[in-house]
Order: structure tokens, then C-alpha cells, then sequence
């Protein structure tokens, strides 16, 4: 499982997904975005900074 915490981009934030690949997290990490950080417009960068942030789900602590 593939691993992404939001913590890790908006500091403060609890909110975390996993996914078996990285396109569904992405997907479901950018509608946290939207709807917890009122972000209306996800730029290219914003998805690479998403993609930096994800891991194996085995190699979290």
C-alpha cells in the first residue's frame, strides 16, 4: 500500500489515505485539498509536492 499524510505538506493536518498506487492517492489527496484547504486551483507543483510525499505504507513509522 502506497501512503500519503497531508501533515507531511499542510502542517498541522491529520488527515492521511493509502491506496494501492499512486494515481489514486493523488486523486484522493487532491479532493482533500479542495474540500479541507480551499484550495480551488491545484497547480502542477502542488501534485509533484502530493507525489514527493507519498511512500510505502511498510516504511512509515
Amino acid at each position: 500500500m502506497r501512503l500519503f499524510e497531508c501533515g507531511t505538506l499542510v502542517p498541522g493536518c491529520a488527515w492521511h489515505t493509502r491506496a494501492q498506487d499512486d494515481a489514486e492517492v493523488v486523486r484522493r489527496a487532491v479532493e482533500h485539498m479542495r474540500e479541507a484547504h480551499g484550495e480551488t486551483i491545484i497547480r502542477e507543483n502542488m501534485v509533484d509536492n502530493i507525489k514527493a510525499r507519498i511512500r510505502d505504507e511498510a516504511h512509515a513509522a
